[in-house]
């Protein structure tokens, strides 16, 4: 029996023996991507190649509902198809319905679902992988069934959120998961384009919100998993130039800033259009279930004046990008292309501004081209040139991210000269829109929520270090009817600086410095509150550091009362301490910026 019963026994002790040793390993892992920064750079590259297949599937997804749904072959084209019959475009209003559905069936939450962008700057990188399924099908529902919405979003949310689901699992620190969400995003970004600096410089500029040391050897190593995966798997990048021709006349660099001053002046009205358009469908109070589906009927009408209106319009942006259109024909796909996206991000269509704003930026450029010419009579400015200029200028000024446009201009046409004056007229549109607006999209659509965040920078630790975390626990009730006399005894000179007082209803009646008290001037018959100071100026617990320093300085306290619900005494908070936390977050947030790892 003995011998029977022995390897079972062996095989019942060997399991649990097993699982230490997979659970050991996998703590010395989390250790090493923790501590180890070539450990952490090899788990961004794995997420980066993630990220690219994951941009893969969604390209193809998206492009087999579009040829579904309208008749068309593998290698055609949505927004290349010379027309479209009415028949076709009923997929649109279908799209909504289905868009609407999907929503109801996911049951998505009446809170805005975070994005990369809001996840870094608020969150420490903390997103929810349901949220980014929900976008992600969201925006290929919306992609797939017409509507003007780029599926930029979609990539960078879902390469993204595995990174955050990822890096939550390995418990990395808090900055090293902001570097994992935006080498993540920055990925699928680079595996859509075949753009692997372009990608890098979006997680940089846009995702991440700055450029440090520690990095930038993961995120381009994202970048490049990411691209390299994309081409393993067959799949051809975005084309949006097939090259530059000659070097650009630095006497032009003028009219190149001109353009771009332009494309930032478009961009700030195509922002602050689309916002009071979504204002409207909310005032009009739709169903939230017919709302899309209104939208995709309003598109209908645009789309057959041109089917360049339609989906992302990649393929239309290569093949208008060499210039020769007509100009009455550009004017005509700049008005639809803009419509069409006002209608679709308003009527609550999921996507983004991302490849819509190259393709009119790329318009617009041509427009400018075809101006100058009208004007002067001669070619003043190389179409292709101002076209490119047009597509970097509009999409700085959108989306954000000077060297991202500069890089994938500098990828895509291998041009120096032109990547030059690209990288120019970029940054005078970023500045323009800085100084007028302030924001670029993402961030408007942030700050029409309530926040004030303008970048991705990370200030998530000011909105944690609130005056009810920071605060001393005040236990003490002190009432404000006590005489001056009676006061004294309770606190002798030297017990304590600071009393807080309260009126007979328990709430907050000021504060007593308590030396005040035994000065020989005062009444020691009259009540305590005579002395009160700040009966008027306390905090509340929800307020974060910043406006908590704000407050010290206009009061010119050197302690402040913490007040709840029904001004009831909550705690005591000095502005020394106060002053010393958030100097405390700065030296932790510079560390981290500069790569000083610490152990475990």
């Amino acid at each position: 029996m003995s011998s029977v019963n022995t390897p079972v026994s062996t095989a019942g002790d060997r399991a649990p023996d097993e699982g230490g040793r997979l659970s050991r390993l996998a703590e010395f892992a989390r250790g090493q991507f923790r501590s180890n920064e070539i450990w952490f750079t090899a788990l961004a590259a794995i997420l980066g190649a993630i990220a690219g297949a994951l941009t893969v599937g969604l390209q193809l997804a998206a492009h087999s509902i579009q040829a579904l749904l309208y008749g068309l072959s593998l290698s055609d084209r949505l927004s290349t198809q010379p027309h479209l019959s009415w028949t076709q475009l009923l997929a649109l209003p279908a799209g909504g319905v289905a868009l609407a559905l999907f929503t109801l069936v996911v049951r998505a939450r009446r809170r805005a679902l975070v994005d990369a962008v809001e996840a870094n700057a608020l969150h420490g990188g903390q997103m929810s992988m349901k949220d980014s399924l929900i976008v992600s099908g969201q925006t290929l529902i919306s992609n797939g069934f017409g509507a003007s919405v780029g599926l930029e979003a979609a990539y960078a949310q879902m390469g993204s959120g595995f990174a955050s689901f990822a890096g939550r699992w390995l418990a990395v620190r808090r900055s090293d998961l902001r570097t994992l969400v935006g080498a993540g995003a920055g990925a699928g970004i680079a595996a859509a384009f075949g753009t692997p600096l372009a990608g890098a410089f979006y997680a940089f500029e846009i995702v991440m919100g700055a450029y440090t040391p520690s990095t930038i050897a993961p995120v381009a190593a994202a970048c490049v998993a990411a691209v390299l995966t994309a081409r393993s798997l067959g799949e051809t990048p975005y084309l949006i130039a097939s090259g530059g021709s000659g070097p650009i006349d630095l006497s032009h660099y003028l009219l190149y800033v001109a353009l771009a001053a332009l494309c930032a002046g478009l961009g700030i009205f195509l922002m602050r259009f689309i916002s009071d358009v979504e204002a409207l469908t909310k005032r009009l109070k739709l169903p939230p279930w017919a709302k899309p589906a209104i939208g995709g009927a309003l598109l209908m009408p645009i789309a057959f004046l041109t089917p360049q209106a339609l989906s992302s319009g990649h393929s239309a942006l290569y093949l208008d990008i060499s210039g020769g259109a007509p100009t009455l024909f550009v004017i005509t796909v700049i008005l639809a292309k803009c419509a069409a996206s006002i209608v679709s991000l308003s009527f609550g269509f999921r996507g983004g501004l991302f490849f819509a704003s190259l393709f009119v930026g790329s318009l617009f450029g041509q427009l400018y081209a075809d101006a100058l010419f009208f004007v002067t009579g001669h070619v003043v400015v190389v179409t292709p040139h101002a076209a490119l200029v047009g597509m970097a200028g509009l999409a700085v000024a959108v989306i954000g991210g000077p060297l991202t446009m500069a890089m994938l201009v500098l990828e895509t046409t291998q041009n120096l000269s032109l990547t030059g004056v690209v990288l120019v007229g970029s940054l005078v549109a970023s500045t323009l829109v800085r100084v007028l607006f302030g924001y670029s999209f993402s961030t408007w659509r942030l700050h029409l929520r309530g926040e004030t965040i303008r970048s991705a920078r990370d200030v998530g630790w000011v909105k944690t270090l609130t005056a009810g975390r920071m605060m001393r626990r005040e236990t003490r009730a002190t009432p404000a009817s006590l005489t001056i006399a009676e006061f004294r005894r309770r606190f002798p000179l030297g017990s304590t600086s600071r009393v807080v007082l309260v009126d007979d209803q328990d709430r907050y009646a000021g504060i007593v410095v308590t030396p005040t008290a035994y000065a020989d001037s005062v009444d020691t018959a009259a009540p305590v509150s005579d002395l009160a100071v700040l009966g008027d100026t306390a905090l509340r617990p929800e307020m974060d550091i910043a406006r908590v320093m704000e407050a010290f300085d206009t009061a010119s306290a050197d302690e402040l009362a913490v007040v709840g619900e029904g001004d009831k005494v909550l705690g005591l908070l000095s502005e020394s301490f106060v002053r010393k936390r958030y100097a405390e977050e700065i030296e932790k947030n510079q560390r981290d910026l500069f790569g000083e790892r610490q152990g475990g």
